[in-house]
């Protein structure tokens, strides 16, 4: 697999202006932008990391450059929904989708795991996807909780937060100008563990219509609180009340926002 992504991507940086994948050094790994003439043996797969982000903060900055970018499944959904929110230019960018492990999708418990290459403008995919339908087992655990439980539950699991802003600062979904957990008027600040339950209630809210799965909160989060339980109980209730699944179509328009699908990017020329 890596062989031939990094064999694709040397190819690819004939005609494109850079391809964001992670790097390997000396000096350890990170996101970087390879161009032409860089040596693509320092490509890696892992760790993961939402370089969605990355392409974003490119995409704002200069308005000319045709970018790639390497990917997953869920980095695909989450590009689908930067770019209705006018976060990423689906036409400057080239997808290079690699196919998810099997451990892979059973560690995220990825229900699915298929890039669709065909909804984006300009991607192909390396490898062949595994099916799955997997869930996450503590969704089911909590489902059969009583409400005094589940109450209980999330006292126990939020008293552990230190607020540290990590489930914030990973998520592809989170870029906001102004971040509401940063306003002293809803999160107090010098305060550990934050008051329950506003600081992860609040971010909840703002993932509704968003959140892709990705996991990265949960995989991040260093009090090891099962964040994705959360989103996933408000990614079902989207779901089912509003018939919208988050990543799953570019041209579907988000339900809870009032960004309109494909808005314009502004940045400097070069």
């Amino acid at each position: 697999m890596i062989d031939a992504v990094r064999a694709r991507v040397q190819e690819l940086l004939q005609e494109l202006d850079g391809v964001i994948a992670m790097q390997r050094t000396s000096a350890g790994t990170a996101p970087a932008l390879f161009k032409q003439g860089d040596d693509v043996t320092t490509l890696v797969l892992s760790p993961r990391y939402p370089l969605s982000t990355t392409v974003s903060l490119l995409h704002k900055r200069y308005a000319k450059p045709i970018l790639g970018v390497v990917a997953r499944a869920c980095d695909m959904r989450a590009l689908v929904e930067m770019a209705k929110r006018a976060q990423v230019d689906p036409e400057r960018l080239h997808i290079i989708a690699v196919a998810c492990s099997k451990d892979d999708v059973q560690t995220c418990y990825c229900s699915d795991a298929m890039p669709r290459i065909e909804d984006w403008p300009h991607a192909e995919l390396i490898g062949t996807p595994v099916e799955s339908t997997a869930t996450n087992p503590l969704v089911a655990q909590y489902d059969e909780m009583s409400l005094a439980d589940r109450r209980a539950f999330w006292q126990h699991q939020f008293l552990k937060c230190i607020k540290c802003y990590g489930c914030r600062n990973i998520c592809p979904e989170c870029f906001c100008e102004v971040c509401a957990l940063e306003d002293p008027l809803w999160v107090e600040p010098g305060i550990l563990a934050p008051p329950f339950p506003m600081y992860h209630l609040i971010r909840a809210m703002h993932m509704s219509g968003r959140c892709v799965a990705c996991r990265q909160c949960d995989q991040t989060c260093p009090a090891d609180i099962p964040l994705t339980i959360l989103h996933d109980l408000i990614r079902r209730d989207v779901g089912d009340l509003l018939e919208y699944v988050p990543g799953m179509d570019l041209n579907a328009s988000p339900p809870l926002s009032l960004t309109l699908a494909h808005g314009r990017l502004t940045g400097e020329p070069e």
